[in-house]
């Protein structure tokens, strides 16, 4: 049994001692079958929050309406949740009333797909209802239940249910594809950012393209922001090897292939509501790939954008041109390290020095000297030297 589950073995046992069951339940248990590594684990247990308090001294409320309680245990943070039932749902995203009950199989009845809804005891015993065990075995997507309830409670679900078939490379078995296409409106009523958080996910898998060729078939593609125009795209990306990019970099190829200028990229991003940050690394990989389209890297183009954005133009460029994804790069970044200065602020000279070499008051004409020193040590015409600078500078007004 992996180390995250021994670590947590105590505290189960420490609940079952108080006259209650408790398990491992969902992510955790599915990627250990899968023998991936697992982050946090996630406990389910027929005691109540209340009940749990009781059991031990340190714990903290985060979601107590809805059954589940932080219990610090050895310096770590374990979510315990009651088994419980759910109401119908509101918004297609809540229900109306949770329910705690005493029972392991109605609280696994509630998960979304039958590799979810698999629990193990503290001896590593499965309880498997649902055959989550047999589906992760066939490498199945499947829903507990009808799909279309599953979908209909949740409507984020549908965009789970891709983004697992983009992480783990498993196929959507057929009745749960045919509800992701009849259901796909329903994806209208989630949150943007709750949307956001699982296909950002979606990009950083390994099966990426194909799932999005999956969005853009069942649907679900029109109701994520501003996508509906280019399903078409979507269709036509397969013949890009975009493995190998990381997430910033998938959207800056999206983006690309999607043709959307560059003024007017920030408000595609922003109506995802992508942070400020990642908006603007974005923004640059779609600038100084509009810049590659057209030329070479020069020593002031690499300096102007930086290591990392022109790692990752690159490799988008490399993507678009069917080459390799790392052709040129190992070269490009030993250019990158070459450059004379890496920043402003390693120039040997400032406004102040050109003041008293120029004997003139401050002005626009700073930032021009300022920037003509800059490109000129960069194209390696005079060395980063204050009296190399110096020089040079003078000799350049008289000329």
């Amino acid at each position: 049994m992996k180390e995250s589950f021994l670590k947590a073995i105590p505290l189960l046992s420490k609940i079952q001692e108080s006259g209650f069951e408790a398990y491992f339940v969902g992510g955790s248990v599915r990627d250990y079958l899968l023998q991936k590594e697992i982050a946090d684990v996630d406990i389910a247990t027929s005691a109540t929050p209340e009940e749990i308090r009781t059991i031990f001294p340190k714990t903290i409320d985060v979601g107590i309406e809805h059954g589940t309680i932080v219990v610090l245990y050895n310096g770590i943070p374990y979510e315990v949740t009651t088994f419980r039932t759910e109401a119908e749902y509101i918004d297609f995203r809540r229900p109306s009333e949770v329910q705690f009950i005493r029972s392991l199989d109605e609280d696994l009845k509630r998960r979304d797909f039958t590799m979810n809804a698999i629990a193990m005891d503290k001896e590593g015993r499965f309880v498997d209802p649902f055959h989550g065990m047999q589906a992760i075995k066939d490498r199945i997507i499947k829903t507990v239940g009808t799909a279309e309830d599953r979908f209909s409670e949740d409507a984020l679900r549908m965009m789970r249910a891709v983004r697992f078939y983009s992480q783990l490379g498993f196929q959507i078995e057929e009745t749960t594809y045919q509800a992701l296409k009849s259901s796909a409106s329903l994806l209208a009523n989630i949150s943007t950012e709750r949307k956001l958080a699982e296909f950002e996910k979606l990009l950083a898998g390994k099966s990426r393209i194909q799932a999005l060729l999956v969005l853009a078939d069942t649907g679900l593609l029109s109701y994520l922001p501003c996508t509906s125009p280019f399903v078409e795209t979507i269709n036509s990306i397969e013949k890009y090897d975009c493995s190998k990019l990381s997430v910033n970099e998938m959207w800056g190829i999206l983006l690309y292939l999607f043709n959307i200028e560059l003024h007017k990229v920030n408000d595609f991003l922003k109506s995802w509501k992508l942070p400020v940050k990642k908006i603007k690394k974005i923004h640059q990989l779609l600038f100084w790939l509009n810049f590659r389209e057209r030329s070479h890297w020069t020593n002031i183009a690499m300096f102007d954008a930086g290591a990392e954005i022109v790692e990752g133009t690159e490799k988008i460029y490399n993507v678009l041109h069917t080459q390799d994804v790392n052709v040129h790069i190992e070269s490009l970044l030993l250019s990158y390290d070459l450059l004379p200065i890496k920043q402003r602020s390693e120039l040997q000279v400032t406004g102040t020095d050109l003041q008293e070499w120029f004997q003139k008051t401050p002005g626009p004409w700073i930032k021009e000297k300022l920037a003509e020193a800059e490109i000129s040590v960069l194209n390696k015409h005079v060395s980063n030297r204050k009296d190399s600078l110096k020089e040079w500078l003078l000799r350049c007004n008289q000329s």
